[in-house]
């Protein structure tokens, strides 16, 4: 790894507390930073044929990994991997760019379509995988292609309409892929608009949402004909505690660390919810949080 990436971007037993927005996780084997597509393929290349588990993290803010951490080989790449283009109205992000830089760029040039994405604390390549949305917006209504590295190790360009894109999910998530970049097609726009809205979804969010605490966003996929938070609210849940980790005060569906939460206290909060919720209205939650080690 250190012959491919440099040995200062190769970190041993490093704590995955560190680069997760939960601020839980025990260490990874190895983490590593690739700066280039030609590193990012190389690092999933070694690793496939050494059939060493590896994972790719963006800003780690839908994760929550293990108290033991991760045997096998992360590759982090919100730190090396954030270079942007612009072609007219199109913009072209590599994967380890966060939502919120993209969306402030766009509105800097006058490029509208990414204003729900100005909250989310997501980078590009997790967003793509996940089809990431909110406020009536979604990756899916902008993405033209994304550049991927295929399961053979290939490298291809997939159209948005091969991409499968559908809640919380995507050909990227089901078949593997590893995202190196994204294009978005946006349209020309009032950049005061553009930051009027920006402002408006900020405002609206950091009303609503627990953003004092570290979390991984909404917990809970939203259940067809429901709402998660009104589910868990409704069963008398708001507040409800295990060890470090809790169901916010201010919005039931994000579980929060209060501070010094191990990733079981989050487990133990989440299959609390689950059991209450389901025994309450026959509703079985199932986490948007991915569980990782």
């Amino acid at each position: 790894m250190r012959q491919i990436v440099g040995e200062d971007n190769v970190l041993i037993d490093e704590p995955m507390s560190k680069h997760t927005t939960f601020e839980i996780g025990g260490p990874a084997d190895l983490f590593v930073i690739p700066e280039t597509t030609e590193e990012v393929r190389e690092v999933v290349a070694a690793c496939r044929d050494a059939e060493v588990p590896y994972f790719v993290l963006g800003n780690g803010s839908d994760l929550l990994v293990s108290d033991e951490g991760y045997r096998g080989v992360i590759i982090g790449l919100s730190d090396g991997f954030t270079n942007v283009s612009i072609d007219d109205n199109e913009m072209t992000c590599q994967a380890g760019v966060s939502l919120r830089e993209a969306s402030e760029m766009a509105c800097e040039l006058g490029l509208t379509g990414l204003e729900f994405a100005c909250g989310i604390p997501g980078s590009i390549g997790g967003a793509c995988f996940m089809n990431a949305g909110a406020y009536d917006g979604c990756m899916a209504d902008v993405l033209k292609c994304v550049r991927v590295i295929m399961p053979d190790g290939s490298l291809e360009t997939i159209g948005i309409d091969d991409l499968n894109m559908g809640y919380r999910s995507s050909r990227v998530r089901d078949e593997g892929l590893v995202v190196l970049t994204a294009t978005f097609r946006l349209r020309q726009g009032d950049p005061e608009a553009i930051r009027a809205k920006m402002d408006d979804l900020t405002h609206r969010r950091e009303s609503k949402q627990p953003l004092d605490k570290p979390s991984a966003g909404s917990t809970f996929k939203r259940p067809e004909g429901y709402f998660a938070g009104k589910l868990i609210m409704d069963a008398g849940l708001q507040g409800y505690q295990s060890g470090g980790a809790a169901v916010s005060k201010k919005h039931a569906g994000f579980v929060v660390n209060l501070g010094g939460a191990t990733a079981e206290d989050v487990k133990a909060v989440i299959a609390h919810v689950q059991d209450e919720v389901e025994r309450q209205f026959g509703v079985r939650l199932e986490p948007e949080v991915r569980f990782l080690g």
